[in-house]
């Protein structure tokens, strides 16, 4: 089915004479071509070989130079594509239909031979690949890249894509979509896409995009909302410009022109009225860290009523590390005049407004009409597990508990085989101690929760056969304890731990006894 793309007309804005403007004619013949030379995410792999593919995903290229040169023309893109070399005309010209891609702008003419002009690279998951067009990176081009960048699939996007829920949905809103890869993975599980932009030349890209890979995407341009304006969507994904400091506007793809963490802040208060009953918005995010403050108060006060929050903080970048890291992905020089002037500036801020460092994770949102769920919490361990079947896990784990809130004491409970118990013994006097009894989930993003004596007893007696106030009169007995004491104490732990998949109530049997 040919793809239906719409974009809505924004005050008096066209396409650029300089943007990408793919003719179903051209379009179709590129397809064939990069079909035909497996220019996709298997086919480079395939080519590269593991170790010189990983060496190039490290910023070391040589090894893909030398495994590209027997590749013929999967080789000729892949210098050209991804490592930015020079290549013959001829060479392209077997490669690519030659002057279509000459007319389009995707490659341009050299003194030396044909250059890429704009960024092409297969990008794919388990199931599917696409073809993601984007800006040359500011190591192609040698220098800071423009205003209008628009970046390609970087950590930030992936990290996004993997912490992404996929189940069925009938609509998704794609905010902010930049180069389109949200929307490619979002087309497996979701009925019906919209994507929205502010940036002309990234909704340029992305409708190329977009049209190569025959994906149907309506898209809109406009800021933040506004493009979807008494709209409802059941899920809604959004990559914001989350990056936090003075209020300007470097990058319209990194910076909102809000000051501090307010692009983060107005994305979380505003998206949970775009969404269905029980619809889920996940996105990055940035905040503060000020002193004197807790992070978690801070985004709790962003949210609207009626909406389950998960905000996990995935790091906490120190104001120093955080500039600079901001300012190479831009292509400046720490180093250099510029470098020095937009440090100096965006570090005054930090310290005029107390900031201490710079958190950032992800945020899962769903509008709901019970009395909503708010959880802050660290995840800075690596897992390799994506965060988005956890995510919607974690979902779900919180309806079975706002729905069976009564009940837990006549339920029964097992311990998933996934969980661990680990101890760390010292010695005393009297031989081996135990000084820490810590619970693993090793699956997903492998939660850990210290537990007590008690709290050990009490898992160790979840095997599905006694309801858990069953378990506490008899730990209360065994241990000489006020049986409501223990119950109190217990019941927090209890939902912490149902929450993170760690204890899970008997199905099939309901929630009595």
């Amino acid at each position: 089915m040919a793809p239906n793309i719409v974009i809505p007309p924004v005050g008096s804005c066209r396409l650029v004479s300089d943007l990408p403007e793919f003719s179903p004619e051209f379009r179709a013949r590129l397809r064939d071509a990069l079909r035909e030379a497996r220019y996709d995410a298997d086919g480079v792999v395939d080519a590269l070989g593991g170790a010189a593919h990983a060496a190039l995903g490290r910023g070391e290229p040589e090894p893909a130079y030398r495994a590209s040169r027997d590749a013929g023309a999967l080789g000729t893109l892949i210098r050209l594509f991804l490592l930015g070399s020079t290549e013959s005309e001829k060479a392209v010209a077997d490669a690519l239909p030659l002057d279509g891609s000459l007319e389009t702008g995707l490659i341009r003419r050299t003194q030396d031979g044909i250059r890429a002009a704009l960024d092409l690279r297969p990008h794919g998951d388990e199931d599917s690949s696409w073809w993601v067009l984007s800006d040359l990176d500011s190591d192609v081009l040698g220098g800071p890249v423009s205003e209008d960048h628009v970046l390609g699939v970087g950590h930030a996007s992936l990290s996004l894509i993997r912490a992404t829920s996929r189940r069925p949905v009938g609509s998704l809103l794609d905010l902010g979509t930049g180069n389109g890869v949200q929307a490619l993975h979002a087309s497996r599980h979701a009925g019906r896409i919209t994507a929205t932009d502010v940036s002309e030349r990234a909704l340029a890209l992305a409708k190329a995009t977009f049209e190569l890979n025959e994906v149907e995407v309506e898209l809109a341009r406009g800021e933040w909302f506004a493009p979807v304006a008494r709209r409802r969507f059941d899920q809604i994904v959004c990559n914001p410009p989350f990056v936090v400091g003075p209020p300007r506007v470097d990058y319209v793809y990194r910076d909102s022109g809000l000051g501090g963490d307010d692009a983060s802040a107005l994305v979380v208060r505003q998206l949970p009225s775009f969404l269905t009953e029980g619809g889920v918005g996940q996105l990055l995010a940035s905040w503060l860290h000020v002193e004197g403050e807790d992070w978690a108060d801070r985004v709790h006060r962003w949210l609207p009523a009626g909406t389950d929050a998960w905000f996990v903080q995935r790091d906490v970048a120190d104001p120093g590390l955080y500039v600079g890291t901001w300012l190479r992905d831009a292509g400046l020089d720490p180093r250099s005049p510029e470098g020095r002037a937009k440090a100096g500036a965006w570090l005054d801020w930090f310290a005029e407004n107390r900031v201490e460092g710079i958190g950032f994770g992800f945020v899962t949102l769903r509008r709901t009409g019970g009395t909503p769920t708010v959880v802050c919490e660290d995840l800075r361990q690596a897992f390799d597990d994506p965060l988005g079947a956890e995510a919607a896990g974690w979902l779900d784990r919180v309806d079975w508990l706002r729905e069976h809130h009564a009940e837990l004491l006549d339920t029964r409970f097992t311990v998933p085989d996934s969980v661990v118990l680990e101890r760390v013994d010292t010695t005393t006097d009297e031989g081996w101690q135990t000084a820490v009894r810590r619970l693993h989930r090793t699956d997903g993003p492998g939660w850990q929760h210290e537990v007590d004596e008690l709290a050990t007893a009490l898992l160790a007696g979840c095997r599905g056969a006694l309801p858990l106030e069953d378990l506490l009169e008899l730990l209360a007995f065994a241990h000489d304890q006020p049986v409501e004491a223990l119950t109190e104490a217990a019941l927090p732990v209890v939902r912490e731990l149902i929450r993170h998949g760690m204890l899970q109530p008997v199905t099939g049997t309901g929630a009595g006894r």
